[in-house]
């Protein structure tokens, strides 16, 4: 295994600035100003495939002899890395076959054409990186040709270290901490090696989606780890088994792991955009939500820098990163509040609000003694939510707090209507698919229940992932015939039968408890 010198005399040598350019070091006086502290964004969106991966596929494909080259490469890869191979098989004049997920965002897709030309041919094969690469390494044995891989590779490592050179470079300061979006891990592979060779008192902390923790998962148990599913939303960094090069390299080098969620990242997406007015991907923007975490745990004075590694978005899925941002931010609270059905509750109600913002409100009539409120407000962070919750019960009003509810804010947000007398013996299930042209219509024909469907809600807002919510009838003397029929349905799934706001805001009275807790099913 090459060792961290090895690594930072490879990437000192290594032939990125050909294809990319030193990107640029910045500070972002908004984030600065929130913590008190120099807050830095090493801007690889600025590449020109819009992401760091251009300096690994470079380094690696400007490394192959003669004989190599004429037999091709073969890559596997979500968008970023096929656009930085496609650039340097043009560059080079190497022939290369390049595998994506149809998964992958439009955006990334055209560009891997755009970049190649007639360089490079693209196949779309699998939901998942994995199956991409499965597809490759099938290609790569026909062919004979050489497999360039994303992360897992000494070459590509060293090329992604480039990255820790120019940040050195650029700032020669006092540095507390440089925090580095993690897949599969050749970006902090190199960016670790290199800073804790030459600057070991600066720390190197990897960030992951918390449902795309693979290396946080082999570092916590000190072996390489497979996910059974991946989260598509930070799509660029979606791998379900880190490499055996980067698992180790991280393992010495690296001096902590964060996870953030979905809506942690699309607030540092909005906190990127109101310092930069640039928009990175989710992947892009995984550094910045770990550093704003650490930064709030851990105050202090010394600079604290995020690397920005890609700004690949398809436009459409802003309407899913707007939504999500205020909730990632703590700027808005999502509650459903249970009011008596009489005059003078609603003005009381309000009165509680009092000067706060409301960003969303439904309510329909049905029920004569209470009414069912489902309300976003504006707050000033979870001081102020806590606040806004003891209000409510003061007035003796019932209230969940639905903020870090996953259902409440995909689905029920736009199901509040009221009870239905008809949807007796009703079953609540959240199923989720890759989302792809065509995805819901297989949905459709897939479910094709012995049961009735009562409820059914899909909302196709840009993400990769379709989430649907089905209500299905089903009479006692047939409840053990579930698991059977969930089972060949084929879909990851959860039973939110016993979800408290599904029972206040859409079921039925006299509903008996669920046959079993709320649980997760991946398959």
């Amino acid at each position: 295994m090459p060792d961290a010198v090895w690594l930072l005399e490879r990437a000192c040598v290594a032939p990125v600035y050909e294809v990319a350019r030193e990107s640029p070091l910045e500070t972002a006086p908004l984030l600065s100003a929130r913590f008190g502290r120099p807050v830095l964004l090493k801007r690889e969106d600025r590449q020109p495939v819009f992401s760091f991966k251009l300096r690994g596929a470079y380094a690696r494909m400007a490394a192959l002899d003669a004989a190599q080259r004429a037999r091709g490469v073969v890559a596997a890869s979500a968008g970023n890395h096929a656009q930085g191979v496609a650039l340097a098989a043009a560059r080079l004049g190497i022939r290369a076959t390049i595998v994506m997920p149809v998964t992958a965002p439009a955006v990334k897709v055209e560009a891997v054409r755009r970049f190649g030309g007639a360089q490079v041919e693209v196949l779309l094969a699998g939901d998942s990186y994995s199956e991409a690469e499965a597809e490759a390494a099938r290609l790569v044995a026909a062919r004979e040709a050489v497999f360039v891989h994303p992360f897992d590779d000494a070459d590509v490592i060293a090329g992604q270290a480039t990255v820790a050179l120019e940040i050195l470079r650029q700032h020669t300061g006092p540095l507390g901490a440089v925090f580095v979006p993690v897949g599969g891990g050749g970006l902090l592979a190199g960016v670790a090696s290199v800073i804790k060779t030459l600057r070991p008192e600066v720390a190197v902390i990897g960030v992951q989606a918390a449902d795309a923790d693979a290396m946080t998962r082999s570092l916590e148990q000190g072996r390489r780890v497979t996910l059974d599913e991946v989260g598509l939303f930070a799509d660029g960094t979606a791998v379900k088994q880190v490499g055996a090069l980067t698992f180790a390299l991280c393992r010495a080098h690296v001096d902590a792991m964060l996870r953030v969620d979905t809506d942690a990242i699309c607030a540092a997406m909005r906190d990127i955009y109101e310092d930069t007015r640039s928009v990175p991907e989710p992947a892009g923007a995984l550094a910045l939500a770990g550093l704003k975490q650490y930064a709030t745990a851990h105050p202090g004075t010394a600079p604290l820098l995020a690397i920005v590694s890609g700004a690949n978005l398809n436009f459409d899925r802003l309407r899913f990163v707007a939504e999500r941002a205020e909730v990632g931010a703590h700027r808005e609270a999502v509650f459903a509040v249970t009011i008596p059905e009489r005059r003078g509750s609603f003005r009381r109600f309000c009165a509680v609000l009092g000067q706060r913002a409301v960003t969303e409100f439904n309510y329909r009539i049905g029920d004569p003694h209470e009414a069912h409120l489902f309300v976003g407000v504006h707050v000033q962070g979870d001081a102020d939510r806590e606040r806004l919750l003891a209000a409510f019960r003061a007035n003796d009003f019932g209230v969940l707090d639905l903020t870090d509810d996953e259902l409440a804010k995909t689905h029920l947000r736009h199901l509040v209507g009221g009870r239905s007398p008809l949807a007796h013996d009703e079953h609540l299930f959240r199923f989720e698919f890759p989302e792809r042209p065509g995805a819901l219509v297989r949905f459709l024909d897939h479910l094709q229940p012995d049961w009735n469907v009562s409820l059914f809600h899909y909302r196709n807002h840009g993400a990769d992932t379709g989430r649907i919510l089905v209500g299905l009838q089903v009479p006692p003397d047939e409840q053990h015939l579930l698991p059977e029929f969930l089972a060949r349905l084929g879909y990851p799934y959860r039973d939110e039968s016993a979800h408290p706001a599904y029972r206040l805001l859409l079921g039925q009275h006299n509903d008996a408890p669920s046959p079993r807790d709320p649980q997760d099913v991946r398959g």
